[in-house]
């Protein structure tokens, strides 16, 4: 019989009516005494690394990225990860800052009567161009929905390989791409290769004005470099889901600034999510009972 350590309660009753013959152990509130599993769902709480010393041999990551995932976990033979099932929610996030940003909110929402009616000054998306810098399971999404709003887009990959959906404009020059964003938008996981990739000689390449989002990791940007060009109307502004701490300390900078909107890493944060994540355990769990290669394995060299 398989066992499973469950660190998702959304996963419960869908593993219980699912996989009536695997035995499931519940360890949000602890791992009980004595107790032994052949895998281990989710990877993100505290129980987690004492779980994995149970006989673990697969860790089923709910999540995509693992440069914070305890050193424990990944130290298990086989570990996967929930790649894509943050897109939805995630692209949405993206689509709502881009949005936000165009129409002037919320500066734009009234509190007294304005010194003018009718003349706020808007932009739309459609005819703006959207930089993506990586293009996996939610820089897709992000592009198909940015296309959808008759927006350009080019997105940048370290290969030429092509691009999984028509009308995308594949660059490997991160300066080509900042050159023509409107909107530049991070998506590659955070690596060795993309830390601090926003700098301050990357920033003096962006088209004025520019509008960044990061939903990606905090090291991407050096937030030092960023605060200089938000100050000096490089980046109009900089709509952020990650940073360097996180969470930052109080009376930091960047919960002040006019020109930074700030969310706590809640861009993946839905039902939608957690019903992709518990998908993708699903099949790969099928895999596993019938011995059959797992999909998602992680790339320790890559970072993701």
């Amino acid at each position: 019989m398989v066992t499973v350590f469950n660190e998702i309660v959304q996963a419960r009753d869908r593993l219980a009516a699912e996989f009536p013959d695997v035995e499931v152990i519940e360890i949000t509130t602890g791992v009980p005494v004595g107790a032994r599993a052949d895998v281990l769902f989710g990877g993100w709480g505290p129980n987690s690394i004492e779980a994995v010393g149970r006989g673990v041999q697969w860790v089923q990551l709910s999540g995509t990225g693992f440069n914070n995932t305890p050193v424990e976990l990944l130290a298990v033979p086989t570990v996967t990860c929930a790649r894509g099932a943050s897109a939805v929610p995630i692209s949405e996030y993206v689509l709502g800052t881009m949005l936000a940003f165009g129409r002037g909110f919320p500066q734009h929402w009234l509190e007294a009567p304005p010194k003018h009616w009718n003349f706020q000054r808007m932009t739309t998306l459609a005819g703006q161009t959207l930089g993506l810098v990586g293009l996996g399971g939610i820089g897709t999404r992000i592009a198909r929905l940015a296309l959808a709003f008759d927006m350009d887009v080019v997105a940048m990959r370290r290969t030429e390989t092509p691009s999984p959906i028509p009308g995308v404009t594949i660059t490997t020059d991160l300066a080509e791409l900042l050159g023509v964003a409107d909107h530049l938008v991070l998506a590659a996981p955070g690596t060795e290769r993309t830390e601090h990739l926003i700098n301050a000689e990357t920033l003096a390449l962006v088209k004025p004005g520019v509008h960044l989002v990061n939903i990606a990791r905090g090291s991407l940007v050096d937030q030092d470099a960023l605060r200089v060009a938000l100050d000096d109307d490089r980046v109009a502004r900089a709509s952020l889901d990650v940073c360097d701490p996180e969470p930052l300390p109080a009376g930091h900078w960047m919960y002040e600034h006019p020109r930074v909107f700030l969310t706590p890493h809640s861009s993946w944060s839905s039902e939608a999510f957690f019903d992709a994540a518990i998908d993708i355990f699903c099949t790969n769990l099928r895999h596993w009972i019938a011995g059959e290669p797992l999909e998602h394995l992680i790339d320790r060299d890559e970072g993701y």
